[in-house]
């Protein structure tokens, strides 16, 4: 019983903990330090309590689902479109941030040996990850928990190596004007809706592990992020990148760069392939396709936007790319599980094995919460 919660908490981190984390330290710097660090903890919380009640939604239903078969059944086909939308959009951009990032990481850990480019390295991993998602949950299990317990030791590792270089005026900052410009960026690293029915699936014996296990894997990203970001701004300050890691390693150099970039690779691999499962399991579920198909759908499709971007030559297309996911996707979110949470409560057909109470007055802050990130990046979009 314990493995099987050890297995499920490290499926959420796994989903979790992905390109966000790399971007959250480029984000607080806008905000100053003190000001993100409220923002991490806030939303983080937020996001924990609409997996909770996703999670509800999950146990009071027997039939097995992704999110768009919940969304069908409690909000109509409808709801099931919004919901499509919402997690494609959500996934597929998630899956191009993984796609262009893992290819830096991989080019500065192995391009001064081997050669190569970042687009080679960004394709070799596709295809590694890749073959993860095709071979199905046997393989992730295992695949996530080796995974994650390897982060939270560099997390550790990079925290020793990298103390005193931490300098205090960098985590002492407070914009108020820039306060609500990393909850894109933060909303979309903490993510997670996707591995609920996921966890559901992993624990479909030890179904009263459910709670504690959304909690756990929450909690966890929420201190790794604060911890990694304190780190990066710390070392880096004003001059913090979307890289995050790759930054301190330029600034300390030596083992920094070895731990950063081993880092940044398991980081964005747990994630692609947690997503990508999700995915997979949608179009299986929801729309009846073929498991090789559906495969295909999930993992294809980001690779040919991928190649899309790098014709275009967008600047800075990692950040852009989960800012505006983040931003868009998880307000959509929310007030769709909201509704769905409020319907099960009703016609549901089997008796859960955690309830959560006080529906409408969270409900209403979390989608307020997320809903500041969704017109601040409107704002943007329309004035800069």
């Amino acid at each position: 019983m314990v493995n099987k919660l050890y297995a499920a908490v490290a499926t959420m981190v796994g989903y979790i903990i992905g390109a966000g984390i790399l971007g959250i330290p480029y984000a607080v710097v806008k905000s100053g330090f003190l000001a993100g660090l409220i923002s991490i903890i806030v939303l983080g919380v937020a996001v924990m309590l609409l997996n909770l009640y996703l999670g509800e939604v999950v146990l009071r239903t027997k039939e097995k689902h992704q999110l768009t078969g919940y969304a069908e059944k409690y909000l109509g086909n409808t709801g099931k479109w919004l919901m499509v939308f919402v997690m494609v959009f959500g996934s597929y951009g998630a899956l191009i941030a993984y796609i262009i990032k893992e290819g830096q990481f991989l080019n500065a850990l192995l391009s001064p040996i081997l050669g190569g480019n970042e687009i080679v390295y960004s394709i070799i991993f596709f295809i590694a990850a890749t073959y993860l998602v095709y071979a199905g949950i046997k393989a992730i299990e295992k695949s996530e928990l080796f995974m994650v317990s390897f982060i939270l030791i560099i997390v550790a590792l990079l925290l020793i190596t990298s103390f005193s270089s931490i300098s205090i005026e960098n985590l002492s900052g407070f914009n108020t004007a820039g306060f609500f410009i990393p909850f894109g960026v933060i909303l979309f690293a903490f993510n997670a809706t996707g591995s609920i029915p996921e966890i559901a699936i992993e624990l479909r014996k030890n179904k009263k592990l459910m709670k504690k296990a959304i909690i756990i894997g929450a909690l966890i990203p929420i201190i790794i992020y604060t911890l990694f970001t304190a780190l990066v701004v710390g070392v880096t300050g004003a001059e913090t990148t979307d890289g995050a890691i790759l930054g301190v390693a330029e600034k300390i150099g030596g083992i920094v760069l070895a731990f950063g970039t081993i880092f940044g690779m398991l980081v964005l691999a747990t994630s692609f392939i947690a997503i990508g499962l999700a995915l997979k399991e949608m179009y299986m579920f929801d729309f009846r396709l073929k498991r090789a198909t559906a495969a295909t759908l999930a993992c294809f499709i980001p690779l040919a936007i991928f190649f899309l971007i790098l014709y275009l030559k967008i600047h800075n297309a990692f950040y852009k790319v989960i800012d505006i996911t983040g931003s868009i996707v998880v307000p959509l979110d929310a007030i769709l599980i909201v509704l769905m949470a409020r319907k099960a409560k009703k016609y549901g057909d089997r008796k859960p094995e955690y309830q959560m109470n006080r529906l409408g007055t969270i409900g209403i802050i979390i989608a307020a919460l997320f809903l500041i990130a969704f017109f601040n990046q409107i704002k943007n979009f329309l004035w800069g």
